[in-house]
């Protein structure tokens, strides 16, 4: 892993060290790859590589089987074989279905991820996970595929939008609770633009290392998510999954979504694992101070939320397996949960 500014004309570079192959595909998005697509592309070159690039449509509503079976398709077309690459140059969407297509191509090929996101960074280009969407909830077909490499590279946080930007805080934030104490009292004295600053570029760079080593020591304990270990990083993201399909992906970023699911999990918290309110309270008002939503609009639709959580990959036999907190610093998964107990605080959002 490298995590440092200004390292995507080095991206062949560093693909040489761990790949011997030559042929690979850059897949990336509409708007990211007008970006950063041409320097990531050239690096290559420069190192003996030959990238075909493939550009999907951005947003959410790409990740779909249909697209990734599109991507094989152009992949196969451009000549890449068992001995090709994926590289997948974007947020979280670009990750997930970027690494879901090296996963079956040719029963399995090297994934290289260059997160273009906050949110990416600090998460989903962490632990191996990929998929794809259906109608029916989020990422319910993938494989856990780790990637060979991943890079970071911190300059190109500086071209997202605040919204964008301040996304990522969400799964930051989810760290803390379930992992970190420390980091959340650190938190509070961070602000999401100072942090884009060059001044802070060490700040931030520090702040990545600390969530991935986080997420990365929970991912080791239970690499394929089968004994619970690892459903710890799911807090908030039942209420969150269920957010973000019931306002048709259109409504709220993941993270914002997470966020109102965070604020869920904590009232559940409360009434199933004795969280203390004022902590409750420490980590909505920390959400704030990011500009995370804690409140839903008052027209949203709340039905299609409780539709939604019936089909959430969490839940196992028809039992409700939900992440709830004790304290801020630790969590665990409990079976005690009950829809109507997250109806409830879903209602008080």
């Amino acid at each position: 892993m490298l995590i440092d500014a200004s390292v995507l004309d080095q991206v062949g570079e560093y693909a040489r060290k761990y790949l011997p192959c030559e042929r690979c595909a850059i897949i990336s998005d509409s708007n990211v790859a007008s970006l950063f697509a041409e320097p990531v592309r050239k690096s290559l070159i420069g190192a003996g590589f030959q990238p075909a690039l493939i550009k999907v449509p951005a947003g959410e509503k790409s990740k779909t089987l249909e697209q990734a079976g599109g991507i094989c398709g152009q992949m196969i077309a451009a000549g890449l074989d068992r001995q090709s690459f994926v590289i997948g140059l974007g947020g979280g969407m670009i990750g997930d279905i970027s690494g879901f297509v090296a996963a079956i191509y040719h029963r399995g090929i090297p994934h290289v991820q260059i997160p273009t996101t906050l949110l990416a960074m600090v998460d989903s280009s962490i632990g191996g996970k990929t998929g794809v969407n259906t109608p029916h909830g989020k990422n319910l077909l993938g494989a856990v595929h780790h990637p060979s490499l991943v890079i970071d590279d911190l300059d190109v946080l500086k071209t997202l939008p605040n919204r964008e930007f301040n996304q990522g805080f969400a799964e930051i934030i989810k760290h803390a609770v379930i992992a970190d104490a420390k980091m959340l009292q650190a938190l509070k004295v961070m602000r999401a633009s100072g942090l884009r600053h060059a001044s802070e570029t060490h700040a931030l760079q520090s702040l990545i290392k600390r969530n991935i080593q986080i997420k990365s020591k929970i991912v080791a304990k239970d690499e394929r998510d089968e004994t619970g270990e690892r459903a710890v990083l799911n807090f908030g993201h039942t209420g969150g999954h269920a957010i973000e399909r019931a306002g048709e992906y259109r409504k709220f970023l993941h993270g914002e979504a997470l966020s109102l699911g965070i604020v869920a999990a904590c009232a559940i918290s409360i009434k199933k694992a004795g969280l203390p309110p004022d902590q409750r309270d420490a980590v909505v008002e920390l959400l704030q101070r990011f500009k995370l939503p804690t409140r839903l609009p008052p027209n949203f639709p709340r039905e299609k939320i409780f539709n939604a959580l019936k089909f959430d990959k969490k839940f196992e036999g028809g039992k409700v397996r939900f992440v709830v907190t004790p304290r801020i610093g630790s969590a665990y998964v409990t079976e005690d949960v009950t829809f109507d107990d997250i109806r409830e605080a879903v209602e008080t959002l």
